[in-house]
């Protein structure tokens, strides 16, 4: 299986791709779409579409996975955030991938074991986990791989579960 992860965000899109076949993931990419802040939105989330349906077109991924919404105190924000995520799942949707969401909780608890783990504690995993000699960066871009890896244990958990 391969699987895309998205951290959204119209300033930075973090992704990550991994294959998770067996008990090891491994990495196959990751990075950040950027749009500049003086673009208006529609042309911000074009860029975000046309990189994302890019990249799956290169890498071909069976899975996306999309992180959830969590309620902000900054609602242009979260707006913000609402619209490139929107984004992330028509690009997913468009692809006729299978699309799964995860909240920040859920993410931390199966990347870290610790639903309030910081941010650096997860890219300390992300980093072990994928056998890499550095952290991920940017942050976003540590956070979509953090995001794949979760599903990636999810996944494996209820192949597992399925099976008795």
């Amino acid at each position: 299986m391969i699987i895309l992860g998205v951290d959204p965000g119209t300033a930075i899109t973090g992704y990550g791709i991994i294959r998770a076949d067996d008990d090891q993931p491994e990495l196959i990419a990751y990075g950040a779409i950027t749009t500049p802040s003086d673009w208006l939105m529609p042309r911000r989330l074009e860029k975000i579409f046309a990189e994302l349906s890019a990249l799956i077109a290169q890498y071909q991924p069976t899975d996306a996975v999309i992180e959830k919404l969590f309620f902000s105190k900054n609602v242009r924000t979260a707006l913000s955030v609402g619209q490139a995520r929107g984004v992330a799942l028509l690009a997913a949707q468009h692809a006729r991938l299978t699309i799964h969401e995860y909240t920040p909780l859920q993410i931390k608890q199966a990347v870290v074991g610790y639903g309030r783990a910081e941010k650096v504690q997860i890219q300390q995993m992300v980093r072990m986990l994928l056998q890499l000699d550095h952290l991920p960066q940017p942050d976003d871009a540590a956070d979509a791989l953090a995001i794949a890896i979760c599903h990636a244990h999810t996944a494996r958990f209820e192949k597992v579960t399925s099976n008795k």
